[in-house]
């Protein structure tokens, strides 16, 4: 493990919630962060309102507008956002911030998906005007370094400020747009600003392998764990002190108030967005750390299915994946015997079989170590099992661990050890970034 403690906090740990953290000066407080309810609902993409209506957590975005965007004032703005960029009542923040004469919005850089929304996985909308505002939309889509930081430079932009949903996950590639936007614009002497939004999936644990730098990707650029447990400005400020070090971004974040770190997204009272088109509702989001690891094997992962990530399956494969699968007792997960045909991707048209997830305790449930769970049974209960041929799966885990151990017969115990002492070592460094209890 090569992380420093360069950056930690003072008082380490987990703290407080802040208002926004800068790494040229002091934090301010924010208020308190309200109790979480008793009990929350399992997530069905629509959010649970507070008993006083409407959103319970404030995200960065609509803590930066109440104030008059004084953090902005003078500027000119580009915005890196999606279409999970929007307010508490479901306006998009760029068509919000256009029409205020309090902020100079000049740019709009896109991701992955592209900034409405249009294209695929893999794929990104390009460089266009935008027909809502007539803002230059910039594409930011597999650009990084002096590429990207020349791109800001042609914008006219003073601040970047980023505002996308993330989904928890190291593969889930906008932490890493975060990363090679913040990278960018400290090359082009660009401030960049930060407006937080809850992990769907709660903050409570870092869980999963560690990344070793040699296969670094987009889908993960530094040594985080494959469930980061974190949230944007946390990551944020995390990037900057212990990867950014040679040229750190003059960075500023506005944290979220009333986000607890065992909040799901339901408890939040905000509208959920799919932050891609595979990522439909917050159930994606709590299996995704784990079977997105479907990605790197000849099984679909349920792309082209009402249930991504969720529904698993082959040619070939029967019931006895799923009673494999059930025969480990796995906490707060059951698997059903399902048949579906995908109307994309993998085995397009044509019916499969295999297992869906039915997740009945997501206080106890481990996404990270379910999906261990299904390579291994999966594995061993159909004789077609096949990693991808270029070893997508390493990249994804971040080395050649887990594709060893399986191909050598360990179990599901054996393999998640292996991970043991960097995870640790991870989860000491990430404990000095965090900004909420």
């Amino acid at each position: 493990m090569s992380l420093s403690r360069r950056g930690l906090l003072a008082a380490g740990g987990a703290m407080g919630v802040v208002g926004a953290a800068s790494a040229a000066g002091p934090a301010v407080a924010a208020p308190a962060p309200t109790p979480a309810p008793a009990a929350a609902r399992s997530g069905d993409g629509a959010g649970a309102a507070h008993p006083g209506g409407g959103a319970r957590v404030r995200t960065g975005f609509d803590r930066l507008a109440a104030d008059g965007y004084r953090r902005l004032a003078g500027e000119k703005v580009g915005v890196v956002t999606n279409p999970t960029g929007i307010t508490s009542d479901a306006r998009h923040i760029v068509d919000v911030m256009h029409a205020d004469a309090r902020v100079r919005l000049v740019a709009v850089f896109g991701p992955e998906h592209g900034f409405r929304g249009t294209a695929q996985a893999g794929g990104s909308e390009g460089r266009y005007d935008d027909p809502a505002t007539g803002l230059p939309v910039y594409d930011t889509y597999l650009k990084s370094g002096q590429p990207l930081a020349d791109i800001f430079t042609a914008s006219g932009v003073d601040t970047v400020v980023f505002d996308i949903q993330d989904a928890g996950a190291r593969f889930y590639t906008y932490i890493w747009t975060l990363y090679d936007c913040m990278e960018a614009a400290a090359l082009a002497g660009k401030r960049f600003v930060v407006l937080d939004r809850p992990n769907p999936v709660t903050g409570r644990a870092a869980l999963g392998p560690v990344l070793q730098r040699e296969f670094a990707t987009f889908v993960g650029r530094q040594p985080i764990s494959q469930a980061h447990g974190m949230t944007v400005t946390e990551l944020a400020r995390l990037f900057n002190g212990e990867f950014l070090t040679s040229k750190p971004v003059e960075l500023d974040v506005v944290t979220m108030a009333g986000w607890r770190r065992g909040d799901f997204f339901d408890a939040t009272g905000l509208p959920w967005v799919p932050p891609s088109p595979n990522m439909p509702t917050p159930d994606t989001a709590l299996v995704y750390a784990g079977t997105c690891l479907f990605e790197g094997t000849n099984l679909s992962e349920g792309r082209g299915t009402t249930r991504p990530f969720e529904l698993l399956g082959a040619e070939g494969i029967g019931r006895e994946w799923a009673a494999a699968a059930n025969a480990l007792e796995l906490p707060g997960v059951r698997f059903r015997e399902a048949y579906f045909a995908p109307t994309f991707s993998k085995f397009q048209g044509r019916t499969v079989g295999g297992v869906q997830l039915h997740v009945h305790d997501r206080e106890s449930f481990d996404p990270v170590r379910t999906g261990i769970a299904l390579l291994v049974t999966a594995k061993r209960s159909w004789s077609g099992f096949a990693w991808r041929p270029d070893n997508w799966i390493d990249k994804l885990t971040g080395s050649t661990k887990v594709r060893a151990l399986i191909d050598a017969g360990a179990d599901t115990d054996e393999v998640t050890g292996a991970w043991q002492s960097e995870l640790a070592a991870f989860r000491a460094v990430r404990g000095g970034y965090l900004l909420y209890r």
